[in-house]
């Protein structure tokens, strides 16, 4: 069923009915204290939820306290701060986690166990708990809160991450919207950063996890910044139902209609992520074909999209395509270099061998916001796409000066 999804001007992550959301600065961080870094999400009712979380054998603790909540599929707010992690933070880490869920609980009069919470920033330092919980008593929230959550929730990012889409179903407008934070530490092996999606679909409990999954395995998962994971790596997805319309389970045919619009919005703020990395000055699309097998193409794409001396030569305009096939040879997937194809920004620079093209028009090319890697592995039948940005000099600099 060829259903058309739209996008959603201005969209936010409370563009979907029955959500609200609001932010203050809360001084989280004592030398940003006029920064947006504390916000909150919730839902006039409870919602179906699904998760994924880092893989990092070291979580950090809102990310456990959220997990335990989050383990019947239910949730009906969501808290954040941004600049300190509250990750490595031993038992306090767990006890300040659960007293932000219990504070915007008996804010929002929801249990605290339907509060989901998450941290991003400085990992090592232990949240300030004064002034988060005067800042939960000044959040006002509103339908007019998206960009304010999407604002809140960021950290070394230069640019707020949102979106919206929606499709009609039966007679039923569904939309979903969705926020993202991240610009560096990240390679996700899961999910990403931070990321969260919502929409106004009746979803059956037993469809999201399924959903979540197959959401980031497409999106968030084949993103990568630094080849740095997060211990705070998490996706939520909220499902409350307002827009009204059947509930939909694991059989049901808006199913996949829902799927797709959510996969649109992952990928969308995928793309803003990558373009967005810690000093980048590109976003790089790779785009596998002709792969043995889907894991397969997703393997590759993402390890071209990560080569580090790839993403330098390509921050330099330097043509050395020579790096994409290195990439695709260290992967592990299955490839023949005599059957491999490949161009850059459209040029077609190797076909089994390599082809003529002109260094200087292709170094013109690269000189775009954008940068195109098309490759055929020419051994199956399998495609997937990865997404990263360029490695600037600026990347060094804000990293060394993180802390400080």
């Amino acid at each position: 069923m060829d259903v058309p999804v739209v996008d959603v001007p201005d969209g936010t992550i409370v563009s979907p009915l029955g959500f609200t959301a609001g932010a203050t600065a809360a001084a989280v961080r004592e030398d940003r204290p006029d920064r947006l870094d504390l916000t909150i999400l919730s839902s006039d009712q409870r919602c179906s939820a699904g998760a994924v979380y880092t893989t990092h054998r070291f979580p950090g603790a809102s990310l456990r306290v959220s997990r335990d909540h989050l383990a019947d599929h239910y949730a009906q707010a969501l808290v954040v701060n941004a600049g300190v992690a509250n990750a490595f933070t031993g038992e306090q880490g767990m006890i300040d986690a659960k007293e932000m869920a219990r504070l915007v609980g008996e804010k929002l009069d929801v249990a605290a166990d339907d509060v989901v919470v998450a941290s991003t920033g400085v990992t090592g330092w232990l949240l300030p708990m004064d002034r988060i919980k005067d800042g939960i008593e000044k959040i006002h929230l509103s339908r007019e809160g998206g960009s304010d959550f999407a604002h809140a929730i960021i950290t070394t990012d230069t640019l707020i991450k949102q979106t919206a889409v929606q499709f009609e179903y039966a007679g039923t407008t569904y939309t979903i919207g969705g926020a993202a934070k991240g610009a560096g530490m990240i390679n996700p092996n899961m999910a990403t950063m931070l990321g969260f999606i919502t929409t106004d679909a009746a979803l059956e409990p037993a469809v999201m996890s399924g959903l979540v999954h197959q959401t980031v395995d497409v999106s968030f998962n084949q993103l990568t910044i630094d080849n740095d994971t997060s211990p705070d790596d998490t996706v939520v997805i909220l499902a409350n139902g307002a827009a009204g319309g059947e509930m939909i389970g694991p059989h049901h045919p808006a199913l996949p209609l829902v799927a797709a619009a959510v996969e649109r919005v992952a990928v969308d703020l995928t793309r803003q992520l990558a373009r967005d990395g810690e000093g980048a000055t590109k976003l790089i699309s790779v785009r596998v074909n002709g792969a043995s097998t889907l894991a397969s193409a997703r393997r590759a794409s993402k390890s071209v999209a990560g080569s580090m001396l790839l993403k330098a030569a390509i921050f330099g305009n330097d043509p050395n395509w020579g790096r994409v096939l290195d990439a695709i040879g260290y992967s592990g997937v299955l490839a023949d270099e005599d059957s491999i194809k490949l161009k850059v920004q459209g040029v077609r620079t190797y076909d089994g061998k390599p082809i003529e093209f002109d260094e200087d028009d292709l170094r013109r090319a690269l000189d775009a916001e954008e940068v195109h890697i098309e490759i055929d592995l020419g051994v199956g039948e399998e495609g997937a796409s990865a997404w990263g940005c360029d490695l600037s000099t600026d990347y060094v600099r804000i990293n060394a000066e993180y802390t400080t």
